[in-house]
């Protein structure tokens, strides 16, 4: 065969992938120009969102520099709704009037906790008082879904990974329910210990760890009187089977570090960048326990300093909590610690868990990486207001106003140009 030919067949083959490319591309549509939108639309705005508990809003922040307000959202839009089904049941009364008067501290729980979902369209909160999570759609404040929890309290929750699933605690059920973030649906649940609390997603959702907190409402506070709080440990679940495969009680591992005065119920916690390392906080206690979690033991236990305003009656302790909030660095080298009632926060130095200074705060009661991770925003429920503390510094860059006393603060997102749910 003559070379003119094959080179003929190679210009026709040539010319038909051409043809071929041409028409895809006509199928496609025309190619956007440079720097124009997607038909998905623009991204949506990285933000912080501030649950004001009290009140049950959520106010929604610039998630750095000045933490300006961008719009606010009604998380109990059905309240009317909820009370009506409450106030007809007993049972359900008497568990809401616990809660206001316990957990509460005389106040309905509204908004617990929140995350929003990958697109930035919807928030899913859980409702303490209301025993249920719900997703409000951010454009025009109307329910999506509403899932009730087992028992009558709906706790702390955790966002998977890849924002397709919100684990919850169901606090009087000891359980934990983990939904579809778009549907609400139950992908699974798992049992726990008393009063499950803090959960926390590893190994890129591999796993889902949940600590119980035991009963923190009663006034058997004493250190010789902490068996009574209940079963308090850490359930590590396969976060695709919900099987149990570790349960680590902290008693022992305190009890071997010397601490058998530190109470075993674990409140906030942070993994090591690694995952290597658990740090957190506990009961009654004004400082931070480091776990290593290979070798299954207490390595350190640093004590921060008491704030000598502080009363020493353990029962006017919030929920059995003197220390609640903790967040760290994403280099893994800070801690950002709520010294709850000591009225403090500090950024303590993971290396040598010296603090840094101790930054006034009134009754602090969580702590956030900030948008860019150069920081951390804290929660001061007892002044309805947000802070922001310098990870490099230790110290306060600026405070702004919030709802009624603020509890958790997340890092989520809302569409471009949001400033809150349409008018209806």
């Amino acid at each position: 065969m003559s070379a003119v030919p094959i080179r003929a067949r190679r210009t026709a083959g040539a010319l038909a992938a051409l043809v071929a490319l041409a028409s895809a591309a006509l199928l496609a549509g025309p190619l956007p120009a440079a720097g124009a939108e997607t038909a998905a639309g623009p991204a949506p705005r990285e933000v912080l969102f501030v649950g004001n508990n009290w009140e049950g809003t959520a106010d929604v922040l610039a998630s750095t520099g000045d933490l300006a307000r961008i719009g606010r959202i009604d998380i109990v839009p059905d309240k009317a709704e909820r009370l009506r089904e409450i106030y007809l049941n007993p049972v359900k009364l008497g568990y809401f009037l616990g809660v206001r008067l316990t957990a509460g501290e005389g106040h309905d729980q509204f908004v617990d906790d929140m995350y929003t979902t990958p697109d930035g369209t919807a928030v899913v909160a859980s409702r303490p008082s209301f025993a249920d999570v719900v997703s409000i759609d951010l454009r025009t404040g109307r329910i999506n879904w509403r899932f009730p929890v087992a028992g009558y309290r709906a706790d702390h929750m955790a966002l998977s990974p890849d924002g397709t699933r919100v684990a919850v605690s169901a606090s009087t059920a000891n359980t934990v329910h983990v939904l579809d973030i778009a549907t609400g649906r139950q992908a699974g649940s798992f049992t726990t210990g008393d009063k499950p609390h803090e959960n926390t997603f590893t190994q890129g959702g591999r796993f889902l760890w949940n600590s119980s907190i035991g009963d923190v409402t009663s006034a058997l506070d004493a250190t010789w009187l902490d068996w009574t709080k209940g079963d308090r440990k850490i359930t590590v679940v396969d976060a695709q089977t919900f099987r149990p495969v570790r349960t680590i009680d902290m008693r022992a591992r305190l009890d071997a570090f010397g601490r058998s005065d530190l109470s075993d119920a674990v409140r906030p916690m942070s993994f090591s960048p690694d995952e290597s390392k658990l740090y957190f906080q506990v009961s009654f206690f004004n400082g931070v326990v480091e776990y290593d979690v290979a070798a299954d033991r207490i390595t350190r236990i640093k004590t921060l300093p008491e704030n000598p305003a502080t009363s020493t009656d353990r029962t006017t302790w919030v929920n059995d909590s003197r220390h609640h909030g903790m967040s760290m660095s994403p280099d893994g080298a800070r801690l950002c610690v709520a010294g709850t009632m000591d009225d403090y926060v500090t950024v303590v130095d993971r290396a040598t868990l010296a603090e840094g200074p101790l930054v006034p705060a009134v009754k602090p009661y969580w702590a956030t990486v900030d948008g860019d991770g150069t920081g951390c925003v804290i929660s001061e429920s007892g002044a309805d207001r947000v802070t922001a503390i310098d990870f490099a510094t230790g110290t306060k860059r600026v405070s702004v106003p919030v709802g009624d006393h603020p509890q958790r603060v997340r890092i989520g997102h809302v569409p471009e140009g949001w400033t809150g749910p349409a008018a209806r």
